[in-house]
């Protein structure tokens, strides 16, 4: 499923809770996260919180924010059992 925020195509790759029909992107989503390659958002208390990650590729990569360590991320910084979402940038 693909979505578009601002003008930016995403497609979904994971939707754990059906977490995308909670948020409104549009307002949450800003030009801060237009550069990275994934945008993974966690619920928690109400509140959706956004981190973005890159592609192993990217030059940009640090592993902190490399999207192969998202599942640690999640895992770790994350209330267990939170709701979440994985985006990544279509090139279409």
């Amino acid at each position: 499923m693909n979505i578009k925020i601002k003008e930016v195509l995403y497609e979904v790759i994971k939707d754990y809770g059906d977490t995308i029909e909670m948020a409104n992107l549009d307002e949450i989503v800003t030009d801060y996260y237009d550069n990275f390659d994934y945008i993974v958002g966690d619920w928690a208390y109400g509140k959706v919180r956004l981190k973005g990650f890159y592609d192993e590729d990217n030059k940009n990569v640090k592993e902190y924010n490399n999207i192969k360590n998202v599942e640690d991320y999640l895992k770790n910084n994350c209330a267990y059992g939170c709701k979440y979402f994985i985006l990544k940038k279509s090139s279409k």
